[in-house]
């Protein structure tokens, strides 16, 4: 759209980096957050065990490494359903050992104020913001596929219905329900505050934390191979051969390559900076927040050319220059509070 509306430069400088750049950031993030999970059920089994993050990183990309060899995004089709169904599945489990953590006598103490300075709340909040928009952002997707085939506009409709029905049974009911029970100490990843730290024991069943844990990282790795997959289709389109077969040596070996060496180079950077939050974050706003909220705006006005003088130029040309210092700001408090934490923690830091 970028290059049809805009311009072939447009498309090939500014928006193509930053969807590949998404793209990447979130196999990295799911390669942290897998190695956090596998962690969580290594910890089960070996409550004083010492392996550290890193290795149960690597451990993640090694699944990544197979998975990645799979030719196209029709071979996924069973990988996403899969996909969905642990999706709901690890988001009622969240929600429900939540509530039943926050309902025990022995629950942990519930304090909701905000906590830090005035600039640490200030770039907080935009911190929040960007994290927000990752995760709306993916309302995008079924909206754009519907646009596959008339009636677009009823279509487009029906998809982000869909999209925002799972985002509130998933990432809403995990969050409040996450929140309501642990407050201010709640954790990025809100499995991590099923561990009672003052006894080192679980609020609950150990073999409850093992099952969604499992239920987590599979999900984890079907997402990243789904988000792994562009790249993949982009950098084959250069290094195949076209007149070949598909599954033909001269197509076979540089596909290999090129997609472990990949899942390799993002393994590493999940390994060396396991700040999950902060890398979510730094995706909401260098990506998200442009593609989702900034360019169809841009896009509608400059394919339809409403009058200066209409109010739907008026709306969409707020909405990309709110939208657009947001992003600036959003990225800014992101790298911010990654120098903090580099700072707190060392590389490959066991956290």
């Amino acid at each position: 759209m970028a290059h049809h509306i805009l311009g072939p430069k447009w498309g090939r400088y500014y928006v193509g980096p930053i969807q590949m750049a998404v793209c990447y950031g979130v196999v990295i993030a799911n390669a942290l957050l897998g190695g956090q999970c596998l962690k969580a059920m290594y910890l089960v089994v070996q409550p004083n065990g010492e392996m550290k993050l890193f290795e149960f990183v690597i451990i993640f990309g090694c699944l990544l490494l197979v998975l990645a060899q799979f030719p196209s995004f029709h071979s996924l089709r069973y990988i996403n359903s899969l996909s969905l169904l642990l999706c709901l599945l690890y988001s009622a489990s969240a929600a429900a050992a939540s509530i039943y953590i926050g309902k025990e006598p022995n629950a942990p103490e519930k304090d909701y104020t905000i906590v830090g300075d005035p600039e640490t709340r200030v770039f907080g909040i935009f911190n929040a913001m960007a994290i927000i928009a990752t995760t709306y952002g993916n309302g995008i997707i079924p909206e754009i596929q519907a646009t596959i085939s008339a009636p677009v506009k009823g279509k487009m409709m029906k998809g982000l219905c869909m999209c925002y029905l799972v985002v509130i049974m998933t990432f809403f009911t995990v969050a409040i329900t996450g929140y309501w029970a642990f407050g201010n100490k709640a954790n990025g990843l809100i499995f991590t505050n099923f561990l009672n730290a003052e006894t080192n024991h679980y609020f609950v069943p150990t073999w409850f934390i093992f099952l969604v844990n499992l239920f987590t990282v599979l999900q984890l790795s079907a997402v990243a191979v789904v988000y792994l997959q562009p790249i993949n289709d982009i950098l084959e389109s250069v290094i195949s051969d076209p007149t070949k077969k598909e599954f033909s040596i001269r197509n076979v070996i540089p596909r290999l390559v090129v997609r472990s060496l990949f899942v390799v180079m993002a393994t590493i950077v999940a390994a060396m900076l396991p700040f999950f939050g902060d890398v979510n974050s730094l995706l909401g706003a260098f990506g998200f927040i442009p593609l989702d909220f900034v360019l169809p705006v841009v896009f509608f006005n400059f394919t339809f050319k409403p009058s200066k003088k209409s109010f739907i130029f008026w709306i969409n040309t707020v909405i990309a220059v709110v939208f657009s210092c947001l992003g600036v700001i959003a990225m800014v408090a992101a790298v911010r509070q990654i120098i903090i934490d580099a700072n707190t923690y060392k590389l490959f830091a066991d956290v």
